[in-house]
């Protein structure tokens, strides 16, 4: 158990000028770094059937708008213990924040009221990189270096590892959960896969386009998409034949990085190579973009709020970037470390949290 302090900043947006009002720094105690654990290697399982749709007509790239913001942002930023390099993070029901720590193969488990973490050993060798929070209310994480899907119990800590079948090294990415409760996952080495926990059964399924797949998201309704890195795709996986219908952006070699859906069930896109937030709407098969501010846009994570608002991390600007599609405005938020590099943003009700893996540091935006 660590207990950290606390940085915290209120922001006032006016378009690109940010407004400095509080900066608190709280000492903290940091645990000392561990060694870097080692990852296996795995081979991919035999390629499923695919469908390819092309890219309707794409309407022309929307023009961005700065609009100032009528609210106060308050940015307040979480040491963790040093070395953690924490790369996914996902707010718990109770209040808590679970991270993974994956230079450290740890889970933690961030109390913001306190700023207490927990640390929670996966198993020699783990590299934990991406975590949500199952409809068990479990963490469930992506473990690149376990090469396995990880339960943790929130109650007793208990770790239950579930491998991917024998082979090479998946390099498994992110995961999500289907209408049917069944978790699907990435890998980056060119796979895709799913996992029941009802029999605890891992199949693995070779990926479109070979290397890539790195985030996935479900929508409301339950559907499941992943964004393909290398590929620059989108796939729409089908639950019941485990296919994937491969959906084109219409900017060539974008870098479709990580997919979030709305309310309604549109996709929104961080487009990595292009500096770029796309959307697609499956009910018209059609497509936007937008490039966000700034003269190197490096879109990383995107996350789709309560309000169905846009959030994303921009390692270009160093800064957690908000969209509005009612007016295709952009507001910027400035981070207050230098190097955050957030990898990845997910939120509950007026809170957007990120993890900031160049700094060990967890990060949330709160609204009044």
């Amino acid at each position: 158990m660590d207990l950290m302090g606390g940085i915290c900043k209120r922001v006032t947006i006016r378009g690109l000028a940010f407004a400095m009002l509080l900066v608190v720094l709280v000492g903290c105690s940091r645990a000392p770094p561990e060694p870097s654990p080692s990852a296996p290697t795995d081979t991919p399982q035999p390629q499923e059937p695919t469908e390819s749709v092309e890219p309707a007509a794409a309407e022309a790239t929307a023009t961005v708008t700065w609009v100032p913001a009528a609210e106060e942002l308050v940015i307040e930023e979480y040491p963790v213990p040093q070395g953690s390099r924490p790369h996914d993070v996902a707010p718990a029901p109770d209040g808590t924040v679970w991270y993974t720590a994956q230079r450290l193969g740890e889970l933690g488990r961030l109390d913001p009221s306190t700023g207490v973490t927990d640390r929670i050993p996966l198993g020699s060798g783990s590299a934990p990189h991406g975590v949500i929070v199952g409809p068990d209310g479990a963490p469930w994480i992506t473990d690149s270096g376990l090469n396995a899907i990880v339960r943790v119990d929130p109650a007793t800590h208990a770790v239950q590892v579930f491998p991917l079948p024998s082979g090479g090294n998946a390099n498994i990415n992110t995961a999500a959960f289907d209408r049917n409760g069944v978790l699907w996952f990435t890998g980056q080495n060119g796979v895709y896969g799913r996992l029941d926990p009802a029999d605890g059964s891992v199949e693995v399924f070779d990926a479109p386009r070979g290397r890539g797949p790195y985030g996935i998201a479900s929508t409301p309704d339950g559907a499941i998409y992943y964004a393909s890195l290398a590929g620059n795709y989108v796939g729409g996986l089908d639950p019941f034949t485990s296919r994937v219908t491969v959906l084109e952006p219409p900017t060539a070699g974008q870098g479709a990085r990580r997919v979030w859906s709305d309310s309604k069930g549109r996709l929104w896109v961080s487009e990595w190579n292009a500096g770029q937030l796309a959307m697609y709407d499956p009910s018209t098969s059609t497509w936007q973009e937008w490039r966000l501010p700034g003269d190197n846009p490096m879109p990383y994570a995107v996350y789709v709020d309560e309000l169905d608002l846009v959030w994303l991390s921009d390692f270009g600007a160093n800064a957690i970037v908000r969209f509005d599609p009612s007016s295709e405005s952009f507001d910027v938020l400035e981070l207050p470390s230098a190097g955050a590099n957030v990898r990845q943003i997910l939120g509950r009700d007026g809170e957007i949290w990120g993890a900031e893996s160049g700094t060990d540091k967890l990060v949330v935006v709160r609204s009044p």
